[in-house]
């Protein structure tokens, strides 16, 4: 449900703009600017955070779904600014490099949550009914202290772009149609069930992976090891973006797999460093894990500048990975569930980009509604949950499974599709950034 409540206002978010602008008559966004539309999205995931300190006060789950709700909604407004204001920043040709390295950073972000996350709520192996009425206190002062935190950072950030001397940043509006037959593409309508698959799966994992490790189903975990253990999830998700974004750097060819590889590895010490000196986790925990990231680097090496290969060989990775999990126990299967988030790593730019093959005067309509499709992050974890409920948890990881054939589908299917187009797949330029 938390996940629901926070990914279904992308959704709401996408489709309530739309609204607004058919009654209005124009591009609202347009009208502001990109730059504004981030400012405003901020301040809007600012009031959610504020709620979220009287929610968490009051004790209650629905108000909580509520103030994620309008944090989502936040968010869902500066992904839809901040992608094309990156593009517009600089040279139309390095627009894919930047949404790359942009995507690192934040996947940095989420990497160095969940360690940041358990600094401050500190309670060992207990559970919340296990603590005094003072300890049950000072969790609720850092819960607050945590949110008003971050109430700051997005104040913060709003008045950084308000006041900063970047452009307005918009985009043309001429030659923009109806979307008519938008969905007479098979290349879009089949990336559309491809970007929710994706994003569902990519939260899903690790939506249910705490619950998995807290059960004992696959070894005994204190909160501390299960932070790391989330945080390597999105760790593989930034070592997997970092790699990508790596190649905004002009480097000679003889040296591009070298440096791939160096980035690769420098992006996993960090998470290493990271968990080791703040949660004081032992570094076994993370070496054993290295030869998925050296699978990776093979993976992106082979598959580079070819993106329904690259798919199709990270979408098997992500099927054999959570079959491996499925099937396994103890730490292989732990290794293999957090694996997904490297299979999922730099998925969103190559689908992005094959499903927008080929539109033409209807490129910027499909780019809008595959954002939409943000939604599986809703709907995907709820169905996990839903099945985990009624069989286990660890089962319920078929839901992955599916997802990630779904996609492997489609990264076979897509080639043939644009082929009879007159596309090669494997030559369109990847952009896009998640």
């Amino acid at each position: 449900m938390i996940d629901f409540a926070f990914y279904v206002a992308y959704f709401i978010g996408a489709f309530l703009l739309l609204i607004i602008n058919r009654i209005v008559g124009f591009d609202i966004i347009n009208k502001i600017g990109y730059k504004m539309g981030i400012v405003y999205g901020l301040l809007i995931s600012a009031l959610g955070s504020l709620a979220m300190i009287a929610s968490v006060n009051a004790g209650k789950y629905e108000l909580i779904l509520i103030s994620l709700f309008i944090i989502g909604l936040g968010f869902s407004l500066q992904q839809t600014c901040a992608q094309p204001f990156a593009l517009g920043l600089g040279d139309p040709k390095q627009g894919a490099q930047r949404l790359s390295l942009a995507g690192g950073v934040n996947s940095l972000g989420t990497t160095i949550g969940p360690i940041v996350l358990g600094l401050f709520l500190t309670m060992g192996d207990r559970k919340l009914v296990d603590l005094s009425d003072i300890e049950k206190s000072n969790l609720f002062h850092s819960m607050n202290m945590l949110y008003i935190g971050v109430t700051v950072l997005f104040l913060a950030s709003a008045a950084l772009f308000y006041f900063s001397k970047m452009q307005k940043n918009t985009v043309s509006e001429e030659g923009q149609d109806e979307a008519g037959s938008i969905f007479q593409y098979p290349q879009l309508v089949l990336g559309i069930i491809a970007i929710f698959t994706y994003v569902g799966v990519e939260v899903s994992v690790q939506s249910n992976l705490g619950e998995l490790l807290k059960q004992g189903i696959l070894g005994t975990f204190s909160d501390s090891q299960v932070a790391s253990l989330i945080s390597l999830y999105w760790g593989s998700l930034m070592v997997g973006r970092w790699t990508a974004g790596a190649s905004v750097f002009k480097v000679s060819p003889s040296a591009k797999n070298y440096v791939t590889a160096g980035v690769a590895l420098a992006a996993f010490s960090v998470v290493v460093i990271c968990n080791m000196f703040l949660l004081k986790v032992d570094a076994s925990l993370f070496l054993y894990y290295l030869p998925v990231v050296i699978l990776f680097i093979a993976i992106y090496i082979v598959g580079k500048d070819r993106p329904a290969t690259t798919l199709l060989m990270l979408s098997l990775f992500g099927v054999a990975a959570m079959t491996i999990g499925l099937v396994s126990h103890g730490m292989l299967a732990v290794y293999a569930f957090v694996a997904g988030g490297m299979a999922c790593s730099i998925m969103w730019p190559f689908i992005f980009s094959l499903a927008l093959s080929g539109l033409g005067k209807y490129t910027s309509k499909g780019s809008a509604i595959l954002i939409m499709m943000i939604l599986g992050g809703a709907i995907i974890p709820l169905i996990q949950g839903e099945l985990a409920d009624h069989l286990n948890i660890k089962t319920s990881y078929i839901v992955a499974v599916l997802c990630f054939a779904y996609l492997a589908y489609y990264a076979f299917a897509v080639k043939g599709i644009l082929r009879k187009q007159g596309i090669e797949a494997d030559s369109i330029e990847t952009e896009g950034g998640h």
